[in-house]
Formats: C-alpha cells, sequence, structure tokens
C-alpha cells in the first residue's frame, strides 16, 4: 500500500507539472462596458486588418513588422471561404492561403489577432467570400434560417475553427487569437430581405453556433445595431464610430472597420482619405470611450487571380492605406498616426480606468478630461470644418484648428493635434527595370486563342431549351460562358441581331467571325448589343460569349444578381422590323475558353509560339503574347505597366496577377479638383475631395511580388489580351521613394528618410510654400542657411534628421513653417 500510494502521488504530480506547462503562456480575455480585459487588465487595443490572400507569405513577415512599428497591437484578418473551398470539399490552405503560417507569422510578432470568419464577408471580394457552388445545393437560401445555408456554414466555421485550435491559436491556448468574428454587416441588409422572422432566426442561429465552438475568446458581430444576440458584442464600422455606442451595458466599444480610403472601381479615380481626418476620427473615437480601433485597411494589397469583386472592382486594392499595395510606408499616413498611437499608448491606464467629464464649449468644440488618482488627461476637438478655435483648460489657451484634436496627457501640455502633421510626405514613382541583361523593350511572341471549337454548338457541356443564369450554369469556375445556338436560312439574307444581357461583357460571333462587342457600364449590369449580320443559305451558327468581371459582394440578396443573358431575348431583325426570336432554341453551353484548358498560362513545352523574329498582331481579340525578362535589380517592389492593353488577365511565371483593363478611363469627379481634409470624408459618389487620377488609365500599374520572380535568369510575363490591344509598350518597372518633403517649425527636429536609398539632393528649403505638392514645390523664402543645414546631413545618406533653428530664418525671412524637400 505504501509503494502503491507513494507511486499514485508521484503520477499526480507529473500531472499537475504537464497542466503547468501547458498553461504558460496561455491569455484570459473577456470585457466589461470599457474595454477588452486581457489576463484581468483592461487594454487599448489598436489594430489594422491585413488580408493574406492579397498578399504573399514572402510580404507577411515584413508587413506584420511595419505594422507593429507602426504602434499596433493586432492584426485583423477575414476569412475567405471561396478561397480555402472552391469545390465543396476540396480545400486549398496553401501559398498566400496558408491562414494558419500567417496567424502564426503575428504571433511570432508578439501581436494579438482577430479573426473574423464570416464567412460572408464582403471585403469587396468575388461574391463577397461565398463559393458559388452553394447555389447547387436543393433549398439553398443564402444568409436566412434554412438548413442548407447553415449546415454549410457551419462546416467551413467549424473547419477554420479546430485549424486554429490543432495550431493553437487562440488566446486561452497561449496563441494571438483574441476575438472572432460571426457574420458581416448583416444589420445593414436584414430589414430588407422582406423575411423579418427567418432572418432574426438565421442571425440568433449564428450566434449560438459561433459560441457552441469554445473558442474561449468573445465573438463579435460588425453592425448588428438592432436584433442583437444576447452572446455577442456588436461594433461599429465606418469613417467615423465616435457618436456610436453599443446597444446594451456592460460591452466595450469597439470599431471593427475604421476605412483608411476606399476601393476603386475600373471606372473610378483613386480615393485618398487624408492622415489629417483619420487621426482626427480615432482621436475623437478614444475621446468617447473607444477601446478598439481597427484600421481597414492597414495594409489593402492586390486582388490576385479571380478574387475582385463589385462587379468591376479592380485588381489594386490599395485602399490608400498606410501600408500601400507593395508594402511600403505610405508617408504621411503611417508616421502620423503612430505618432497618434504612441501618444493614446501612454494615456491606456487613464483612458480604460479613470473617471471621465465631458464638457461643451459651445457648438462643436468639447474638452473631455479623464482622471485616475492625482493623475489627469485631456482630449479637446473642435468639430467645425471652416474655422479655427481658441479654448482655455486650465488657465492656458491652446489654438485648435478646424475639425481637429489635440491630446494633452497632463492637461497641460499639447502632445499631439490630428491636423499638425510633423513626418514627412514620401511620393512614390515608377522607375526603369535597371537589370544589366535587360533589353530597353520586350521581345513579344503570339499564339490566338482557339476560338474554332466554340464557333458551332457541337460539343457543348450540355443544351437546354432556354438562356441560363451565369453563374449556376458555370458555378464561377471562368469569366467565360459561351451560348451557342444554330438556325437552317433559306437564301441570303440581312439583320441585326439584338440581345439583352444582364452580363458584364458581351461578344458576339455568327458563323465564325466576331459581329460586335459590347460592355455594360458600372452599376447598370443590363445592356444590349446589336450589331449587323448576313446570313447564308443553309444552316447558321450563333455563338455569344458572355464575361464576367468580378460578381457583386453586397447588398440584400446580392447572390441573386443574375449574370449572363439569362432569359435574352436574343433576335434576329430584318429590315422590316419582323424578329426571329432564337430566346427558346436549343443552345448549347461551355464555360471557359480553349486556352484555360490548356493552361496555356503555365507556358508548357510543346505550345506553339509565333513571331519570334519581332513582328507581333496588335489590337488582334483573343490574342496571348508571351515575353522574357530579367528581375529588376534590388529590392523594391516590381510592377508591370500594361499601357497600351485593352483588357485581360496577366501572369508572371504562371502566377496570376490578376485581371487588366488599362483602356477604361477613370471618370473626371469633382473631387479631382480640391483636397481639404477639414470636414466629414465621403466616398464613391458622394466623393468631392482629395482625388486623383480622373481621365487617366484606372489602373496600368500591377503588382509583382518578388516571390514570383527567379533572379539571375529570364522571367515569363504572358498575356491573355481578351479585346485588342499593343503591347509593344509593356515595361518591368520598380517602385520607389521619389522625393520626400517635411515641414517644421523652430525647435522641430524635421527627419527626411528615402526608405533604403539615398538622398541625391535637396531641392526646396523653405518658409512658406505658394504653390505646388510634393516633389513640386514652388514660391516661399528660400533660407539659405537651411538649405546647407540639410545638404550637409542629408546626401548621401539614407535618413537624416536637423533641427530646425531661428537662424534658419536668416534676412528677409519671416520665422514661421520651414517645408524642405529633397530627391531620392
Amino acid at each position: 500500500m505504501g509503494r502503491r500510494g507513494s507511486s499514485w502521488w508521484w503520477w499526480v504530480a507529473l500531472l499537475v507539472l504537464a497542466v503547468a506547462a501547458d498553461a504558460v503562456g496561455c491569455t484570459s480575455v473577456s470585457y466589461d462596458d470599457r474595454s477588452l480585459v486581457i489576463d484581468g487588465q483592461r487594454r487599448i487595443i489598436i489594430s489594422g486588418s491585413i488580408h493574406y490572400p492579397r498578399s504573399t507569405p514572402e510580404m507577411w513577415p515584413d508587413l506584420i513588422k511595419k505594422a507593429k512599428e507602426g504602434g499596433l497591437d493586432a492584426i485583423e484578418t477575414y476569412v475567405f471561404w471561396n478561397g480555402h473551398e472552391p469545390h465543396r470539399r476540396q480545400y486549398n490552405f496553401e501559398g498566400n492561403y496558408d491562414i494558419v503560417r500567417f496567424f502564426k507569422e503575428i504571433q511570432n510578432a508578439g501581436m494579438y489577432a482577430i479573426l473574423r470568419i464570416g464567412p460572408y464577408i464582403c471585403g469587396e471580394w468575388n461574391y463577397g467570400g461565398l463559393p458559388a457552388w452553394l447555389r447547387d445545393i436543393p433549398g439553398m437560401q443564402f444568409r436566412l434560417h434554412n438548413e442548407p445555408f447553415e449546415n454549410e456554414m457551419e462546416t467551413f466555421t467549424t473547419l477554420i475553427v479546430n485549424k486554429m485550435k490543432d495550431a493553437k491559436m487562440f488566446a486561452e491556448q497561449g496563441g494571438p487569437i483574441i476575438l472572432a468574428q460571426i457574420e458581416n454587416e448583416y444589420g445593414n441588409i436584414m430589414g430588407k430581405l422582406n423575411n423579418n422572422q427567418s432572418a432574426s432566426e438565421y442571425i440568433h442561429w449564428c450566434a449560438d453556433m459561433a459560441n457552441k465552438q469554445n473558442v474561449g475568446v468573445p465573438w463579435i458581430m460588425c453592425q448588428q445595431d438592432d436584433d442583437v444576440p444576447h452572446n455577442v458584442v456588436n461594433t461599429c464600422n465606418g469613417f467615423y464610430c465616435h457618436d456610436w455606442f453599443p446597444n446594451r451595458t456592460g460591452i466595450p466599444k469597439i470599431w471593427t472597420e475604421n476605412w483608411t480610403g476606399w476601393f476603386k472601381a475600373w471606372d473610378k479615380p483613386d480615393f485618398h482619405r487624408s492622415a489629417e481626418d483619420i487621426a482626427f476620427a480615432v482621436a475623437m473615437f478614444f475621446q468617447k470611450r473607444g477601446s478598439l480601433q481597427n484600421y481597414y485597411m492597414y495594409h489593402g494589397g492586390t486582388n490576385f487571380g479571380r478574387t475582385s469583386g463589385g462587379p468591376y472592382i479592380t485588381t489594386s486594392y490599395d485602399y490608400d492605406a498606410p501600408l500601400d499595395e507593395y508594402g511600403n510606408l505610405r508617408q504621411p499616413k503611417y508616421g502620423h498616426l503612430k505618432e497618434l498611437h504612441s501618444v493614446l499608448k501612454s494615456m491606456e491606464k487613464i483612458l480604460v480606468y479613470g473617471e471621465y467629464f465631458d464638457t461643451n464649449y459651445g457648438d462643436n468644440v468639447t474638452v473631455t478630461k479623464y482622471t485616475l488618482d492625482s493623475s489627469s488627461a485631456c482630449f479637446v476637438n473642435n468639430r467645425f470644418d471652416d474655422k479655427d478655435v481658441n479654448v482655455t483648460l486650465d488657465g492656458a489657451t491652446h489654438l485648435l484648428p478646424a475639425w481637429s484634436v489635440s491630446i494633452l496627457p497632463d492637461c497641460k501640455t499639447v502632445a499631439f493635434n490630428s491636423a499638425k502633421i510633423k513626418t514627412q510626405t514620401s511620393v512614390m514613382v515608377k522607375k526603369p527595370n535597371t537589370a544589366e541583361q535587360q533589353q530597353k523593350s520586350l521581345k513579344w511572341s503570339w499564339m490566338p486563342e482557339n476560338l474554332r471549337p466554340f464557333m458551332t454548338d457541337e460539343k457543348g457541356t450540355f443544351r437546354k431549351n432556354e438562356l441560363l443564369e451565369q453563374i449556376i450554369t458555370s458555378t464561377d469556375q471562368s469569366d467565360y460562358l459561351w451560348y451557342r445556338t444554330s438556325l437552317n436560312h433559306k437564301g441570303e439574307g440581312s439583320y441585326t441581331l439584338y440581345v439583352n444581357t444582364t452580363g458584364h461583357e458581351l461578344y458576339a460571333f455568327v458563323n465564325g467571325k466576331l459581329i460586335g462587342q459590347n460592355h455594360s457600364a458600372d452599376g447598370d449590369f443590363v445592356f444590349q448589343l446589336e450589331s449587323p449580320v448576313k446570313l447564308h443559305d443553309g444552316k447558321n451558327y450563333i455563338s455569344l460569349l458572355s464575361a464576367t468581371v468580378g460578381l457583386k459582394n453586397y447588398g440584400p440578396s446580392f447572390e441573386k444578381m443574375p449574370t449572363g443573358i439569362v432569359g435574352g431575348p436574343v433576335k434576329l431583325i430584318d429590315g422590316n422590323g419582323t424578329a426571329i426570336d432564337l430566346s427558346n432554341s436549343s443552345w448549347s453551353y461551355k464555360a471557359g475558353l480553349a486556352g484555360e484548358y490548356r493552361q496555356i498560362h503555365l507556358d508548357k513545352p510543346g505550345y506553339k509560339w509565333n513571331g519570334h523574329n519581332g513582328t507581333i498582331p496588335i489590337n488582334r481579340p483573343f490574342t496571348w503574347y508571351k515575353a522574357t525578362f530579367e528581375a529588376p535589380a534590388g529590392e523594391d517592389a516590381v510592377v508591370v505597366d500594361l499601357l497600351g492593353l485593352n483588357k485581360g488577365v496577366a501572369w508572371v511565371n504562371g502566377n496570376n496577377l490578376g485581371r487588366y483593363w488599362p483602356s477604361y478611363t477613370a471618370a473626371e469627379m469633382p473631387g479631382c479638383h480640391r483636397c481639404d481634409y477639414r470636414g466629414a470624408f465621403q466616398a464613391e459618389g458622394d466623393a468631392t475631395r482629395c482625388l486623383t487620377g480622373c481621365g487617366e488609365p484606372s489602373q496600368r500599374y500591377y503588382h509583382v511580388p518578388r516571390s514570383f520572380l527567379a533572379a539571375g535568369e529570364p522571367n515569363t510575363l504572358l498575356l491573355f489580351e481578351e479585346a485588342g490591344g499593343d503591347p509593344s509598350g509593356v515595361a518591368l518597372r520598380t517602385v520607389a521613394p521619389g522625393a520626400v518633403c517635411a515641414s517644421g517649425e523652430a525647435g522641430d527636429a524635421v527627419t527626411l528618410s528615402c526608405g533604403g536609398a539615398t538622398v541625391s539632393s535637396v531641392d526646396v528649403a523653405s518658409f512658406g510654400v505658394e504653390r505646388g505638392r510634393c516633389g513640386a514645390y514652388e514660391g516661399g523664402c528660400e533660407s539659405k542657411a537651411a538649405y546647407e543645414a540639410f545638404t550637409a546631413a542629408c546626401v548621401g545618406k539614407e535618413s537624416c534628421t536637423v533641427e530646425i533653428t531661428g537662424a534658419f530664418a536668416g534676412a528677409g525671412c519671416v520665422s514661421g513653417v520651414l517645408t524642405v524637400q529633397a530627391t531620392c
């Protein structure tokens, strides 16, 4: 008995040690009305969205490192259902879909993570992240209370949760994930679904299903302000969330999406949200009891392949984020927000534990004072967008620029004002490929897309006596769907082919010849094609190629928005107006192009390429082009300039860069002609400020991640030109700072940095600037002393810091704000 008892205690001791060892590093996460509570402590959390499929695994560590250096505590990402499960029960967790690797990189950086499963995500992602194959399941109703959808949703959610659990990624396991999200912005559309009971039952089912997963961290729902399940935390999305509060007590104020800019469509210019306005919004949020805010996006990245949604959303998902599409710092946005984060974190304890009191100083001016023990911290905001104000606080008067917030960590000294930028501005430029062996222009070969198999109505996948909807018919496995039919005609005849379609593009062939093409205006997606045709005696073939440019990703019942030539009608109309209606003829269907089936983009041996003597056809629809190039030297981001092409897809070494459409010109909008940070920012149709690129190609540069390239050997650029273009001007370029600029007053230390390159010259050092922007400043009172000081300190250096002194003003200049511009 004695030996047996000793053995038992020995095993108990081992078990206790094992449990204790397993608990090392585990993090508890809860919440109260003030903030998240992490390991028993209330916390301010500053987060940023980086979507793993919109970059590459090789980019992830650098992006995360820059996010942490920018003052972020956490990385937030959606989970992309249709990327992970492109075919039912066939999964993809490789490459840039290796979600576990992504979260491990976050963990390695010592950061928290926010897992937004959705699994509907919107995100300007194709079909909002929902797999098109869901449409094949009988009885399926998207995002309503029905067994087919909920079974699939729970299956995928459980799959992701289990992957995270197996990798010990949740906080209670010692991992980085402190929050999880289920569904996405459902509150925006649930009242428009015409089935309130089903919508309510569904959203409560979502919450119950999520909580059954036992992930050990709180579940959130963004934009769910009405009919909120009791076991989730509802959160805010938008440009501003300072006036938003949760709809019940006991939960913290969380901002899951602070939109740092806006996405771009093919017919739109670039939207820019100023650093001043974002800082204003963030400071206001924390002034009014905010506890967690997340930038959407912190790095937007690229919609590789067919992932962009919309329809008509560009391949670039830059989003005017603090880290640009290629991972470069977007200055001054990155640096200005970094300074804000530093000040907020210095006040963390008083913000989440202190008492607070708001005092209104007339309209649009508020002082908030936080106190804890003998300490105090203050925010002062000026919400006027047209006038500066003076505010006296504890005997000291502070000037607040219009539309700004000042933060005084001791209620005495202003440590940060949202409208006063002290970080440099960097102007990024596209530089020519400097690879030693690179020729001045690319040498092209070509091959035609094989259209012959589609020029009759034979050898289709199936036939139907009606015109079908494209998504259901093709399950979105290709942008392209062929509709083909035939008719017998006595003698020759002249007609107008009339096609009514809800697709995005349409090409019409009659008896093997392209007789017309058209595309929809963005936002409409119902258009007609009318083309004259001649029929011959006997059998005539009509082949219609419908193409999509990203599927709709947002709105009530967005998944029901039809594409393709569903219903038609398709008619042949003679000169007398008499119509031959072909809508219910026997139509043969085939998804995709021959080149897609042959995988021409992989450039396999045995493909016959023409034009090795340098002559290639141009402006020829349905043509493949190929060229080789040397990888640009250095480590700067690489882009391919596709100006001169029309519309198609580009690959480098078999990697799909995405759709291109540089022939699509961005619309002229009033906001292209002025930029003023003051006042509420708006996007899309209401955008009236800070736009660039009006009247220019919507997107001419396409990201080529360095991991796609092979150093020291030829790389292959392959294009499928759908509509007919000229590749002769296509070129590889690198992205690097061209000019850097900074401003400051006497006593400020001004820093310039070329981000790895060196300063080649100082171009401007003047008090006051009359006109122009960084890279093209003009006017002002030139300061010889400042010029000489910056030249001595900066030229030949990657970065430099110079303190502005009163002596810089010199004779003839009134001391004030000094502006410095240098060339990298």
